[in-house]
């Protein structure tokens, strides 16, 4: 992760790719729960991130809604309150309607390469800006996506939900 990598690049790779790839019109990606996380993402958090290792200022997409055959821009900035090391790991797991795509337990380190970071990630802020190119085809239809990530040791780093729907090709 290095700041979710751990949050982004496990979670919105798997979100830009299998379902941040938007075909067709969709309204901005928001939510309206207490566990939304901070800034234009259709992002919320599992549970209460109270008591996570990173806390998250913000998670912006732009364009908020990803568009199809477009660069989607992520950028975003957390706090890590302890270092995290090799052997950390991500459980994702990616949907489309009820169907699987992905249930699979990823090193979390190896997933920093997504953002251009390394392990160990350091305690204190991290900022991270990675830009998607998106496919220009995708299937419509109901993406859901959740990233589950821990500590070697087992403790909790984040959770992250996602769920967007694309429609069809205008």
């Amino acid at each position: 992760m290095k700041f979710a990598t751990t949050l982004l690049p496990l979670l919105l790779p798997a979100l830009a790719t299998s379902r941040s790839i938007s075909v067709g019109k969709q309204d901005v990606l928001t939510n309206d729960s207490d566990l939304n996380v901070p800034g234009a993402n259709p992002m919320i958090f599992c549970q209460d991130p109270t008591d996570d290792i990173l806390t998250i200022q913000h998670v912006n997409l732009s364009p908020n809604p990803p568009t199809a055959g477009n660069t989607l821009t992520i950028e975003a900035v957390g706090t890590f309150s302890e270092d995290v090391e090799e052997g950390a790991y991500v459980n994702l797991q990616v949907k489309y309607g009820l169907i699987r795509l992905i249930n699979q337990t990823a090193d979390l380190c190896d997933q920093l390469k997504n953002v251009d970071q390394d392990c160990p990630v350091k305690k204190g802020e991290t900022k991270i800006t990675k830009d998607v190119d998106l496919p220009n085809q995708i299937p419509p239809g109901q993406y859901t996506v959740l990233a589950d990530v821990y500590t070697k040791d087992h403790k909790k780093i984040t959770c992250l939900q996602a769920q967007v729907h694309f429609g069809s090709n205008q």
